[in-house]
């Protein structure tokens, strides 16, 4: 569980004030926006009583609000800012997260718009295909059991929002990592797995949209510098993890 806390303060401005109330706290999130103590910020406006405003900040620590940003240098512009309307604060609390958390399907999964597990299916076989004809790779991945490619299209689909059936059935994190152990892939292999994985992505039909293909290159980029890491010779297995869980990053699906 995360130990940031969560600062709410909820304001009841007049309307005719509000125009000025926003201006201020855009100016004043210039400080919140350069704070190292500072997660996020987001000041939403009640729809059916305008006159409410809440304003959530995501603090490192409730030490690093109280003692940390409060007493550095942005504080003082920024309270600057807000002062006139500390006297419409009705509330103002930390909170610490709860375990209870989750999205809903208003935005779909990496897995569900890649196709679900038959998309993952078609990359992987048409991946290990390129794989053992390659002449850089092929000899990284001589001896594969035929199972292989379907373990790793299990994997990609449980880091991709699927279910979690490579969990159940073979392990987490630290049982994938172990397969690269003692390998010494090096970065010219790296890559050309990189780019075999792309093309059979094409192949096989995934979509092609920027913003799946963004994310999906993402984790490729990710997970295949930590192959190569863990392969070195100096490496050491890391403690037992969860299988990673990807998603959109920086751009949501694009639904126009």
């Amino acid at each position: 569980m995360t130990a940031h806390t969560v600062e709410y303060i909820r304001y009841r401005v007049p309307e005719q004030q509000s125009a000025e109330f926003l201006a201020a706290y855009t100016r004043a999130a210039a400080q919140l926006a350069a704070a190292p103590q500072c997660v996020d910020y987001e000041l939403a406006r009640c729809e059916e009583e305008p006159e409410s405003f809440i304003l959530r900040i995501t603090w490192t620590s409730i030490a690093d609000h109280l003692e940390g940003f409060r007493r550095s240098e942005l504080f003082p512009p920024f309270l600057a800012e807000v002062r006139p309307y500390v006297e419409r604060i009705e509330e103002m609390r930390h909170y610490r997260p709860t375990p209870v958390r989750g999205t809903g399907a208003a935005v779909p999964t990496l897995y569900d718009w890649a196709g679900g597990g038959a998309a993952f299916s078609r990359l992987t076989s048409i991946f290990y295909d390129k794989v053992v004809k390659d002449d850089l790779l092929a000899p990284l991945f001589a001896g594969l059991p035929p199972e292989h490619a379907e373990h790793v299209a299990l994997w990609l689909g449980e880091v991709f929002g699927g279910p979690a059936r490579y969990s159940e059935n073979q392990g987490g994190h630290g049982h994938m990592v172990a397969k690269h152990m003692g390998r010494d892939i090096g970065e010219a292999q790296r890559r050309r797995w990189v780019d075999l994985i792309q093309d059979a992505a094409d192949e096989a039909g995934l979509p092609t949209d920027a913003e799946f293909r963004s994310a999906f290159l993402a984790y490729v980029e990710w997970g295949t510098r930590l192959a190569v890491y863990f392969s070195g010779p100096d490496a050491q297995p890391p403690a037992e993890q969860p299988v990673p869980k990807w998603n959109w990053g920086a751009m949501p699906p694009y639904q126009g």
